[in-house]
């Protein structure tokens, strides 16, 4: 995810007078926490029985809901002592997108209570905890999936050359809920409860995927007709693998859960759904991820630097590494059990680099510094045409 209340093309500048306040701490914030609790849910649900990886998984997660509670502090800090930084990061459509961060670190937060939190906190409380943050979560994510394009719609001025990934991210908070809403289907009561909760999922899912494919082909025409993306905003390419990655998720949950709580045909339909939406969707999700690793790399080159888009690297990735698990599960193919495997490891090492290097900013000061505008890039050369 992508530095929000600076420019996402700027770096932050060290040495001001506001490097050690909150001042400048935006909602890209919460994918810090995203991607930390999606290591952990991921983990708990890779093929096989690895000594000792649940119970880092649960560390894992109890770090998430520590950094959760330590943000949103810090964020309500924000609010009542910069109420009009705070405020005009909805005005600005470079940050007012990053709002979507906030509901979906709560959902992951949440949906990781119920998958290794209860380890350490016993089921009851996982239950109460992913019930509280699960509620709040969906209800400021559809917010915002109304709210942020509303204010693109009326308020922001964007040029069509500005289309980027974190368009994406107010519209993908309602598939968050949809991916792990089914989590919590067991424990409500038998019959009303636990199938409206399941077609809930389900409108959020078709809400999320319509409003991600409106999106995706502005994006992708913006790479095209303008080029790559500025250096420190090109980790946000892979903000597109968040609705593929989790769609693919969703589906697979359903199939889970379904048998039982709707009637037989559609428990069936929900089982075909997995597999012949999560297949061929898993499979464009990795060509995109291989057409982003290729100009990142690039980018890389070029001299990108840390910023926090680098945190794109993680939940988007994660939720590849559930959907690949859900597609093993429901078509007990080893093949998707290797990728999921594979995907993982490159979320642990996505999630150790972005870790290490937020956390050397944190202490130098440099990540809660004033922002400085960036450099601009030079155009690239162009063949002239007689």
């Amino acid at each position: 995810m992508v530095t929000a209340v600076q420019p996402a093309t700027a770096f932050p500048q060290a040495g001001t007078r506001h490097g050690t306040t909150l001042r400048y701490l935006g909602p890209n914030w919460y994918a810090a926490v995203m991607g930390t609790a999606i290591v952990a849910t991921a983990g708990a649900g890779l093929p096989g029985a690895v000594p000792g990886l649940r119970t880092v998984c649960a560390t894992v997660w109890a770090l998430s809901l520590a950094m959760l509670v330590v943000l949103l502090a810090a964020r309500a800090l924000h609010w009542t002592h910069h109420r009009e930084q705070a405020r005009a990061g909805f005005l600005d459509p470079a940050t007012a997108p990053f709002y979507g961060c906030l509901p979906m670190a709560l959902l992951a937060v949440g949906g990781g209570a119920l998958v290794v939190g209860q380890d350490w906190i016993g089921l009851e409380a996982a239950v109460a905890l992913d019930a509280v943050l699960f509620s709040a979560g969906t209800v400021i994510g559809l917010t915002c999936a109304v709210a942020i394009p509303y204010l693109m719609v009326v308020r922001h001025r964007i040029e069509p050359g500005q289309a980027s990934p974190v368009w994406l991210l107010p519209v993908v908070a309602p598939m968050v809920s949809a991916a792990l809403g089914p989590l919590l289907v067991p424990y409500l009561p038998a019959g009303q409860a636990q199938e409206t909760l399941l077609l809930g999922c389900l409108a959020m899912f078709g809400l999320s995927l319509l409003a991600t494919s409106l999106m995706l082909p502005l994006i992708f025409a913006r790479l095209i007709t303008g080029g790559p993306l500025p250096l420190a905003l090109t980790p946000a390419l892979f903000l597109v693998l968040g609705p593929l990655g989790q769609s693919t998720t969703a589906v697979g949950k359903f199939a889970d859960v379904a048998p039982g709580v709707v009637p037989a045909p559609y428990a069936q339909g929900f089982s075909d759904l997995a597999v012949l939406y999560g297949v061929p969707v898993m499979g464009f999700a990795l060509l995109w991820l291989a057409l982003s690793a290729a100009l990142v790399l690039r980018a890389r080159r070029r001299g990108m630097g840390f910023t926090m888009t680098w945190w794109a690297f993680t939940f988007p990735v994660g939720t590849c590494v559930t959907g690949a698990e859900g597609l093993a599960r429901h078509t007990g193919l080893v093949a998707f059990d290797v990728l999921a495997v594979a995907l993982y490891v490159l979320l642990v090492a996505a999630w150790s680099v972005a870790a290490v290097h937020t956390a050397r900013g944190l202490v130098s000061g440099k990540l809660l510094a004033a922002p400085r505008p960036a450099a601009a890039e030079p155009a690239p050369a162009r063949a002239r045409t007689r």
